[in-house]
């Protein structure tokens, strides 16, 4: 394989970025999955180091004021995620595939700055089928949920940005396209 290259995830809220990128990290251990930094606290069964490095909004501010950010954004008005450049610089160098699960703000961050980065858009199936999964999660209040819808329309309309597009309907079927599109062969069950 040739140098290891960045690729950039995103896509609007709900898609499934996370379910996606779990199913990498679990059946693809060449892919290195970055983990980022957050604000927000901890929904049930995430832990810190693993799904999320969750700190004090004073913590991020330090963050990016010493240049450690290779993005970061505010998601939905509220709380900040962010990239630790020196994580993913240390995983190329290494030789690894990286992969970034990042919202749409972060990928225009990454393409200002990498824009030989690969940038993947993934979009649902449909709208209604992107809603049910919002509500059924069950993790926001009916007003989040909607703000989120709101966002989500902005995201959507992002699509053209990306380089590749993938739609998520079957997690599985969207992680072999995904590492496809990294380079590395996929392993279908």
């Amino acid at each position: 394989m040739s140098q290891p290259r960045l690729t950039v995830l995103a896509g609007p809220t709900a898609v499934g970025k996370g379910t996606v990128s779990t199913f990498i990290r679990d059946n693809y251990p060449e892919v290195w999955l970055s983990v980022s930094a957050t604000t927000r606290p901890p929904r049930p069964g995430e832990e810190h180091g693993v799904h999320y490095f969750f700190v004090s909004p004073e913590e991020f501010d330090s963050l990016v004021e010493d240049g450690q950010m290779l993005e970061w954004a505010v998601v939905h008005g509220k709380n900040r995620y962010g990239t630790l450049r020196s994580k993913v610089e240390e995983a190329m160098e290494a030789g690894r595939s990286v992969l970034l699960e990042i919202d749409l703000q972060g990928a225009r961050q990454v393409k200002a700055s990498m824009p030989e980065a690969n940038f993947v858009f993934l979009a649902p199936p449909s709208w209604d089928e992107m809603v049910r999964r919002l509500v059924g999660r069950g993790t926001e209040t009916a007003e989040e949920q909607q703000q989120r819808l709101e966002t989500a329309k902005l995201e959507l309309a992002a699509e053209p940005e990306f380089d590749h597009t993938v739609v998520n309907d079957d997690v599985q079927r969207a992680a072999a396209e995904l590492v496809s599109l990294m380079g590395i062969s996929p392993r279908l069950r």
